[in-house]
């Protein structure tokens, strides 16, 4: 039992200590964007933890001449800014990062060349480099834009979302059909705000995202034997209004990186993909540890979940008052 104590509490300590801002990118991210025939703009964003912000930086091949601003400091990131001056076309040459560890962060490269599709791409420590294209295949946008709905399920305010959920309905069927509601509700206002066909401030949408998490948060904690709440009776139309909510969230995000000019139901499936990928997994891992409790300490499952429920309602009220007087 004092395991588990000790455990809850560095999770919390862990989360406190994030970031407050719904949907931060968590990989490093490199963008070219073209202004004029020889002119470049470049953003170069690295996560503080991790030795992307110490040892990356952008790699450029010789014909271009880049002068980057002082790095300053943006939520949990270094952020670099500069304009990239090149004598010819980037057209079949390499862009990308060089001292990328083994071992780092993953970075996402944006290249958006004046007239021509944008063009994204994945950049590991193994495959640090790209080289520019005159247009980005089909399967080159899918992979990318896959890697980019897991990494953004990686923000802490889905992440803590969909884990309350397990905590609540612990069990089987309830969890599945709670989460396939979240998927639907989540991908309807993902894909019509991405293509402009409605949607919200994001301010408002970040700080109702935190208060969805702090519902779930007391309802796991208020849950008692022979009591069903709403959230027990209907989970799957609770899934679902939330759901809407981080789809708001989820577009924001993805507004970050953009979209390519072609291939936008590509890039939107597959997102959407990537996001269900990570969620799964995040449910997966979540319910085997509660089957396994279940099965060998089941006097510890009931004290363990609700520590977890205050570290959860905890870190998501801190979120909530953090972006409502942002």
């Amino acid at each position: 039992m004092r395991t588990i104590v000790l455990l809850a509490l560095c999770t919390l300590m862990l989360v406190l200590g994030a970031p407050a801002r719904a949907d931060e990118l968590r990989p490093g991210y490199l963008e070219l964007s073209q202004e004029t025939r020889s002119d470049w703009k470049l953003v170069w964003k690295a996560p503080i933890l991790g030795s992307l912000a110490v040892r990356a930086e952008p790699l450029l091949p010789d014909f271009c001449k880049l002068h980057l601003q002082t790095p300053r400091v943006s939520g949990a990131a270094v952020v670099a800014t500069g304009t990239v001056i090149c004598t010819r076309s980037l057209e079949g040459a390499t862009v990308g990062l060089r001292g990328m560890e083994p071992g780092s962060t993953d970075a996402l490269l944006r290249v958006a060349p004046l007239g021509r599709p944008v063009q994204t791409q994945q950049l590991t420590p193994d495959r640090s480099t790209y080289i520019i294209s005159a247009v980005p295949d089909g399967w080159q946008v899918a992979r990318t834009y896959f890697k980019i709905g897991e990494h953004i399920l990686a923000g802490y305010d889905h992440l803590l979302f969909v884990l309350a959920l397990v905590l609540l309905l612990q069990r089987g069927w309830p969890v599945v059909k709670a989460a396939t509601a979240f998927t639907v509700a989540h991908s309807i206002t993902l894909v019509g705000t991405t293509l402009g066909l409605f949607g919200l401030p994001q301010a408002p949408v970040e700080a109702s995202i935190a208060l969805s998490i702090v519902f779930l948060a007391v309802e796991i904690v208020k849950a008692r034997e022979g009591e069903r709440r709403l959230s027990e009776r209907l989970p799957w139309l609770v899934a679902f209004v939330f759901g809407l909510l981080h789809g708001f969230g989820f577009a924001g995000a993805l507004r970050e990186i953009g979209l390519p000019e072609t291939d936008v139901p590509v890039a939107l499936l597959t997102f959407n993909l990537g996001v269900e990928a990570g969620q799964l997994l995040i449910i997966a891992g979540a319910s085997a540890v509660l089957a396994v409790m279940r099965h060998r300490a089941p006097q510890a499952l009931r004290p363990a979940v609700q520590i977890a429920a205050y570290a959860i309602g905890v870190t998501a009220s801190f979120w909530f008052i953090d972006r409502v007087l942002a």
